[in-house]
């Protein structure tokens, strides 16, 4: 089921492989100026012609001065609050970009809840159970992957907590 990404693989999608997990993977055409109007994901979602209820975005934050990483649909905006107890701390805020880089080994717009340089403590918002497949970053600015929640809960050792601001 897994197709060989356009450019290569990434970490992401060999972490997918090597896990044997059942996923599609969905190249599209990055547009700059389009994510810069709504953003990565929702560039995702358009170009790809997909809900954006189901397109997740990865967004790394700082809880009591650790990393960690929450995975919400890109239509949402992150509750810092609730995030912050979803990863066991008190005080989120959000992480700052150039060391999100560095720790994952991706660029922003292209971080990847899967194959981090260093496994950071996730949580995947509640909404993605309610969805057959979800996508998220497949490593990559014009790479998006589709796997179960289930899957992407399991091979991220994430907890799973409403994180969205109402």
């Amino acid at each position: 089921m897994a197709k060989k990404p356009a450019g290569g693989s990434t970490p992401a999608t060999t972490a997918l492989a090597k896990a044997g997990v059942a996923h599609t993977v969905h190249p599209y055409e990055h547009d700059a100026a389009v994510s810069a109007e709504v953003g990565y994901g929702l560039e995702a979602a358009h170009a790809l012609g997909i809900d954006p209820a189901r397109v997740y975005k990865t967004l790394v934050v700082e809880v009591d001065g650790a990393l960690g990483v929450a995975v919400l649909p890109v239509s949402a905006k992150l509750d810092l609050k609730a995030v912050g107890a979803a990863l066991g701390g008190k005080r989120a805020a959000m992480a700052d970009p150039s060391a999100a880089e560095r720790t994952t080994g991706y660029v922003r717009g292209g971080i990847s809840p899967l194959g981090q340089r260093k496994r950071l403590p996730t949580v995947v918002d509640s909404s993605a159970l309610e969805q057959p497949t979800v996508l998220v970053s497949g490593g990559r600015r014009g790479l998006d992957v589709e796997l179960a929640p289930a899957d992407l809960v399991s091979l991220t050792g994430a907890a799973v907590a409403p994180v969205t601001a109402p």
